[in-house]
């Protein structure tokens, strides 16, 4: 039995992905539309997928999840095409793990295993690489098996565990209940450093505009498009883990900070949902948040309501009601004509089609951005001595002059700011600084 110690799982492996279509749970997605995204997942880590299939499951195996006729036929599959991976999209108990990976003679991973797996390749701050592995850990320990340890091992990944099918099972659990209390701690002294970074931040606050959508939506490409950087951007699932967070200068000279983040995903375990929270927490400061949807998906709609559904979790509820940007994007994709189509499948009453490729109506989704911040814009009155120059500057480059007056010895102006803007002049006056 192959049982994946061999050489451990080098890019390009052979893998099978099995989407179980359960009737109970056909949901608003076709079952085919279910699979084409888990072998997106299984590619975004480099399997070699050579067998895609989908199982009409009428009722759950206790022992195998999938029928007696199923396995036996998957399993010649796996050994006519040599597969050392198979990927099963839905949730496996360690158990049917283990009994499939018995019947098959390959590595058996489930839904959870692989988005673990590409969260842990994708991670890149320190946070978000604490939260993998508390992440990876605490599923491990359910497992009672060996689980798939070797697998990210192999691949770059956290390698907490001895050699690979060696260590007792016993002197795993200790080891990763010992590695999950040093963890935690190291979380909570990270989570307190970046509450310091973010009050620094509100020091000198600038509005957030945050980007949100399903993974593979086109968010990197559009947060590159607007800020010119160089995230990584790929028509890969998960490209983006951590929120990247970058300068941008709208059009009417107002800077802002653009943040891109975790791309959403459907039947995301809430025990993952919560570990990667703070991935989201740029989310609940934005200023503004923008919806980026591909249009040219068959699931746009399933998809959509997926993302808006987390975002209500989060808290954010009034925002999904009243406040939401919709960047339809990848109208580059969709026939000539289509953008009239695309407009009518709007969900919210600021929407805009885009290409983030091609920078189509990228013009007219930074004037929103401009015009949603401008809502939240007051009016304040402020007076200066009349030399002093920095101060006038300020106000003038930062918010709209609305009437100015000039006596003997003072400039008196009535501003609108947005609400960062005058949280910045407060404090810098108090600090008894000019602009």
């Amino acid at each position: 039995m192959n049982d994946g110690h061999q050489g451990g799982l080098s890019p390009r492996q052979r893998a099978m992905v099995v989407h179980p279509a359960l009737k109970a749970e056909s949901g608003l997605r076709a079952p085919q539309s279910r699979l084409d995204e888990a072998v997106g997942l299984t590619q975004a880590i480099d399997l070699d997928v050579v067998a895609a299939e989908l199982v009409p499951v009428t009722k759950r195996r206790p022992a195998t999840l999938i029928g007696k006729g199923a396995v036996e036929r998957l399993a010649e599959i796996v050994k006519a095409n040599e597969i050392l991976v198979a990927v099963v999209d839905g949730h496996l108990s360690p158990v049917q793990q283990r009994n499939l990976e018995r019947e098959w003679a390959c590595k058996v991973i489930d839904r959870t295993g692989l988005i673990l797996e590409i969260f842990g390749a994708r991670a890149r701050t320190r946070e978000g690489t604490l939260q993998v592995e508390l992440a990876a850990l605490s599923y491990q320990r359910s497992r009672l098996v060996r689980s798939w340890t070797h697998l990210e091992r192999q691949r770059g990944g956290f390698g907490f565990l001895g050699g690979p099918g060696e260590t007792q099972i016993e002197a795993d659990r200790r080891m990763i209940g010992d590695r999950i209390v040093k963890l935690k701690r190291e979380l909570e002294e990270v989570k307190r450093t970046r509450e310091l970074h973010r009050s620094a931040r509100r020091r000198v606050p600038y509005p957030i505009i945050a980007l949100v959508g399903y993974t593979n939506a086109g968010k990197s490409t559009l947060f590159n498009r607007l800020t010119r950087a160089e995230v990584l951007a790929k028509d890969m699932l998960f490209a983006t883990l951590d929120p990247t967070m970058r300068g941008l200068k709208l059009p009417s000279g107002r800077q802002v900070i653009l943040s891109d983040t975790v791309g959403f995903i459907s039947d995301l375990p809430h025990e993952l949902v919560a570990a990667f929270r703070a991935t989201l927490e740029e989310v609940l400061e934005a200023d503004v948040v923008v919806h980026v949807r591909d249009m040219s998906h068959p699931d746009a709609e399933a998809q959509a309501s997926d993302v808006e559904q987390v975002l209500r979790e989060l808290g954010l509820a009034e925002i999904v009601d009243q406040g939401l940007v919709e960047a339809l994007n990848k109208i580059d994709l969709m026939p000539e004509g289509a953008v009239h189509v695309v407009n009518q499948a709007a969900r919210r009453p600021t929407a805009i089609a885009i290409s983030a490729l091609t920078g189509a109506g990228i013009d007219q989704l930074l004037a929103c951005f401009d015009e949603k911040l401008s809502e939240s814009r007051q009016i304040i009155d402020v007076s200066f001595d009349l030399h002093d120059g920095a101060n006038i500057a300020w106000m003038y480059r930062n918010g709209e002059v609305l009437e100015r007056t000039d006596d003997e010895t003072q400039t008196h102006l009535k501003v609108r700011l947005d609400g960062a803007n005058i949280a910045r002049y407060h404090q810098m006056q108090a600090k008894g600084g000019g602009a």
